[in-house]
This record gives structure tokens, sequence and C-alpha cells, in this order.
């Protein structure tokens, strides 16, 4: 693969919501000649017979890659069965950092391992939640700057298990009476991850605290205030924007007004299997995802080992646009209520 080839998809994916900060991007039809599923009405897409390599090194490469990366953000995550791509090229193709680069293995390549995560959570002595909704995140929202894309590669999985859920933020704003909406919209709130500090400290290290891939990423204090509302640059669409790891208070209410506000929206992520999609990884697939309006959680049913490489591209300081639109709206679908369309 040429440097040229290399360097596409960290070009296109890593600029592209500076690109879209004007007007929200449609996709021009460069992928439809591949075969796809969508696994769900509203969020996730397989494409079972596409190499990246191959799109990286096609004559039209910027233009697939940039479809690409609209697709990803209107479908929240794409999956890609099989992958030959390279840990090298995966490092090319998003060269911003994340916090979790810093603290695991160089500068840009995040490993994902349920050994690193037993011990990050027996730090606390296992007072934690028997719940599993509790692992619902976005990437590394506790930075002013979080990320954008992620891209992750499974490389060693238990012969059963390990499968991951990704939830949709569009969604679940759609899911939000018009009244509760409009009381949401220019709301904000502290996200915070001081555990990632300890867990360094445990170790006998002190967390890195320069930049973390933007010049507002620094310190180590490891908190942000972000909009409860949040609208996706690249398409122009609004998203819920709290999840259960790392959101502790909406700074505009009272703490029992934030408590229950946020109970109620992380239940809108947790307890709706109609906007969430479940993949079963095996040996080499690759997801792709847009943390703007996207959610994840492992599933921790296995024993053995399960790891994988993700690398993390940063976007923009998350903002809400009141001009945005929902995705529903954008699409002129109706919203759903217990199942059914509804006009409202």
């Amino acid at each position: 693969m040429s440097s040229t080839a290399t360097t596409t998809l960290t070009e296109t994916f890593s600029k592209l919501s500076v690109r879209a900060s004007t007007e929200p991007l449609k996709p021009t039809g460069a992928l439809d000649k591949y075969d796809f599923v969508d696994i769900t009405p509203v969020i996730g897409r397989e494409y079972p017979n596409v190499q990246l390599t191959d799109l990286l090194n096609a004559e039209d490469a910027d233009e697939l890659i940039r479809e690409l990366a609209i697709i990803v953000s209107q479908r929240n995550v794409v999956f890609f069965r099989n992958q030959n791509i390279e840990i090298e090229q995966q490092k090319k193709a998003h060269p911003a950092l994340s916090l979790h680069s810093k603290i695991e293995s160089g500068p840009e390549i995040h490993v994902i391992s349920s050994t690193k995560f037993k011990q990050l959570e027996q730090q606390d002595n296992f007072d934690l939640s028997q719940l599993a909704s509790r692992g619902w995140h976005s990437d590394i929202t506790f930075e002013p700057v979080p990320s954008d894309f992620a891209i992750l590669k499974i490389h060693t999985l238990p012969e059963t298990g390990g499968d991951t859920v990704w939830a949709s933020g569009y969604e679940a704003y759609d899911r939000l009476s018009p009244a509760l909406a409009k009381h949401l919209e220019g709301l904000t709130a502290i996200h915070e991850a001081s555990k990632f500090k300890r867990y360094v400290e445990s170790h006998g290290k002190t967390l890195y605290d320069g930049e973390r891939g933007n010049p507002e990423n620094v310190g180590a204090d490891l908190r942000a205030v972000h909009p409860v509302i949040r609208t996706n640059p690249v398409t122009g669409w609004k998203a819920l924007f709290v999840n259960k790891n790392f959101t502790r208070r909406i700074l505009e209410l009272t703490k029992d007004e934030s408590d229950a506000t946020l109970d109620y929206l992380f239940k809108l992520v947790n307890d709706n299997h109609d906007l969430q999609v479940r993949f079963k990884w095996n040996k080499n697939d690759v997801a792709i995802w847009a943390n703007p309006a996207t959610f994840h959680n492992v599933t921790r049913d296995y024993d053995d080992l399960r790891e994988g490489d993700r690398v993390v591209s940063l976007g923009e300081r998350p903002y809400y646009d009141p001009n945005s639109k929902s995705r529903r709206d954008a699409l002129g679908q109706k919203k759903r209520i217990f199942g059914f369309q509804v006009t409202q």
C-alpha cells in the first residue's frame, strides 16, 4: 500500500467534521456498487465483501473513503468481515491521539484487552454495579475535544461471547417528547473519568498530562463539559450525548433533578433494544463508528482472552445547533412510540 493510500482515510475522516461544519454532507452513491446489508432499520450496516485496503488503493479512493465516513455518520456503525488491514495501516488511518493511547501502547493505538479491563475494575475492590448497562459510553467524552470516529479490529477472541452492542444517539433523541427535547436542548453536562488516573497511579505511573491529540486536551483532570443534545456536523442531525460511564451531572439542574433526568436518558439507551445493534465478532473483523451520535458496550460473558486494536481520531468541540434537525425529520420519517409510527 502506498503512503498516499494509507493517509487517505486519515485525511478524510479526521477533517470531515470540520468540512461539514457549515453544511451537512449527503451520500453520493459512490459505495452503492458494493453489496451491503442494513442490519436494523435505524443503526448498523455491513459490507460483507469489501476490504478496506481495496478502498484505500482504488483510483477514486478519496471519494470512496469520504463516502464511507458519511455513511458511518448516518448509520452510526459499519462492519467489515475478515479484514487484511495491518496495525500500521490502522495507525495511519487515524493519527489523532487518545488518552488511552498514551496509557496503553504508544502514541496512537489502544489495545482493547479483557485482561486490562479486569485490572481496571478490580481497582475499585469490586464496588461495582452488576448491571451490564454500566458500560455504555462514547469514546473519551471526558476530553474537551473527544473522538469523532473510531476503528476497531478484533484479532483474539473467545470461542463464543464478547459481542459488542452499539446504540443510536439519533434515535434516542427521537424518542423524546417535543417538550422534553426542548427542555434538554442547550443544557450542558459534566463528563469525568478519574478512574483512569487511579488506574495509572495504581501501577506506579503518572498520568500523561500533555497534549492528547488536540491543544485543548491537556492536564490530568479528565473532565469536560458538553451539551446534553449534540449536533453531528457531518449529518446535521441532533443526538443524545450523555452516557452512563462518563456523564456525572447536568449543570443547569439541581442534583436531584439531574440524577432523575440522567437516569431516564440512560434508560432510553439501555432499555430500548430497537435502537441497538449487536455484532458477533469473528477474527479480524473491523467496526468503524461515529462517536458524536453513537454509544457502545461490550458483552462481558466470557473468560478467555479478547483483544483488538482500536484507533480513534478527534473531531471538534461538541456543540448544539438550534437549526439542526432530528434524524427522522431529516429523512421524512415519523417518530415511533411503542413500536408504532406517530405524528406529533
